[in-house]
């Protein structure tokens, strides 16, 4: 993978994901694209890190289906937190399971497992350049 056909950036992303090999892998690629990342193994983990973190958190990146917390439910507690921060969803699940948790929407950030160092980099880089800050789920009235 070369650095100069992979998207870079400075900006602070939070991490939440529950399989340890991938938590890794996603942290080790955007660290060596440039970005700070902090890193959390469940929703709890990843809320008590917003809370604590004093700077500005550009991203959460969130796995859909987490133990204790999902993804949606993560999004909507830190989106109180932190409501400029811009949000990808990530989830190796079917589109059946994205479908029934609301997820496949225009205005919703996703990115199905596996992917590619360049397909995160290039995903990434894009939430982030976005106009749209409301990448969160908004419930149904």
């Amino acid at each position: 993978m070369s650095n100069t056909m992979t998207p870079t950036g400075t900006e602070t992303i939070l991490l939440a994901e529950d399989e340890d090999g991938v938590r890794t892998l996603i942290a080790h690629i955007l660290c060596t694209s440039g970005y700070t990342i902090l890193e959390a193994h469940d929703g709890e983990e990843a809320l008590a890190m917003c809370r604590a973190y004093e700077d500005r958190i550009h991203l959460l990146i969130t796995d859909m289906v987490m133990p204790q917390m999902s993804g949606r439910q993560l999004v909507d507690q830190f989106g109180a937190l932190r409501p400029a921060a811009k949000v990808l969803y990530l989830s190796g699940y079917t589109d059946d399971v994205v479908v029934g948790d609301e997820l496949v929407r225009e205005d919703v950030a996703f990115l199905y497992k596996p992917f590619t160092a360049i397909a995160l980099a290039c995903k990434v880089r894009e939430v982030l350049d976005s106009k749209c800050v409301d990448l969160k789920i908004r419930s149904s009235q």
